[in-house]
């Protein structure tokens, strides 16, 4: 057994695939798949069930699945500590985003750790709220700006960054144009343009609505503020903004904070509850909890 083929075999368990185990590994699929199964013949036991048009473990696979991430861990723990005696910073850091927010400036934060710890390789992706909270879970994720529903998720560590109000824009020929503020019950009238669920501003809205004992008429779902706010522009509904996306709006869209009750979204620097797992991570959480407001 090798160690090798434990981490080919943990890649495609992640990825539920041989071909995107394959690329996140940069190797050829066929090698992946002859390492796992000689490990499986090494074993005696399918590890992984073929037959689906996704990869999933066999009930022998599941049980192998935690060894052989210890195992890989165990290696990985070991050179870390070596790394860290001799006073070397390596590894691997990946960062989660739900937008380039601006004012946190991510990019200038990735640079100056860069200066200090060159060897050290980051990884910036940009996700939903969820799906990065799933990836600090699982460890794919080390850190990642999010945004916060009403709770912390869950096993997951948080620090709030930005809190800012929850705004409505229309189009200038909109009827709610003339009005300074909407409220709640109102915008409940209204055919409403929103992120989608998962994220963290949705999450706020829905939760409004649910408390008000209302239901919102979701009209359209895109991913990104600027794209809520193109279609609010043709008189499609009212788009559910950040207060920072409403500020740039163009002059042909009108927005209004909401009130009655007033929401706010909150952005947070999130980490695993149980600490970030490597000495790069730990060493770039620190770096932009000492950063950040």
């Amino acid at each position: 057994m090798e160690l090798r083929q434990l981490e080919y075999f943990v890649a495609v368990t992640e990825e539920a695939s041989f071909t995107k185990a394959a690329a996140r590994l940069h190797v050829a699929q066929p090698g992946v798949s002859a390492q796992i199964r000689q490990l499986e013949r090494e074993l005696g036991q399918p590890l992984l069930d073929r037959s689906g048009r996704t990869v999933r473990l066999t009930e022998v696979g599941a049980a192998v699945l935690p060894y052989a991430r210890a195992a890989l861990a165990a290696v990985e723990g070991a050179r870390l500590s070596v790394d860290e005696l001799t006073g070397l910073l390596r590894g691997h850091v990946t960062v989660g985003t739900i937008d380039w927010i601006r004012s946190l400036d991510l990019p200038g934060m990735i640079a100056e750790f860069h200066r200090d710890h060159p060897d050290v390789e980051i990884t910036v992706i940009q996700k939903d709220a969820d799906t990065l909270t799933d990836g600090l879970r699982t460890g794919r994720v080390d850190l990642a700006f999010l945004s916060l529903g009403a709770e912390p998720p869950e096993g997951i560590a948080t620090r709030v960054v930005i809190e800012q109000e929850v705004h409505a824009a229309v189009a200038r020929d909109h009827p709610l144009a003339r009005r300074s503020t909407i409220t709640l019950r109102a915008l409940g009238e209204e055919p409403l343009i929103s992120l989608p669920k998962g994220t963290g501003l949705r999450a706020v809205l829905d939760a409004a609505f649910a408390d008000a004992g209302l239901r919102p008429r979701i009209a359209f779902e895109a991913g990104e503020p600027p794209v809520l706010a193109q279609i609010a522009a043709h008189g499609l509904g009212v788009a559910v903004l950040p207060e920072s996306a409403a500020r740039g709006l163009p002059d042909a869209l009108h927005a209004m904070p909401i009130v009655r009750p007033r929401l706010s979204g909150r952005i947070a620097l999130a980490w695993r509850a149980d600490g970030p797992r490597s000495p790069a991570a730990r060493a770039f959480t620190a770096h932009a909890r000492r950063l950040l407001p």
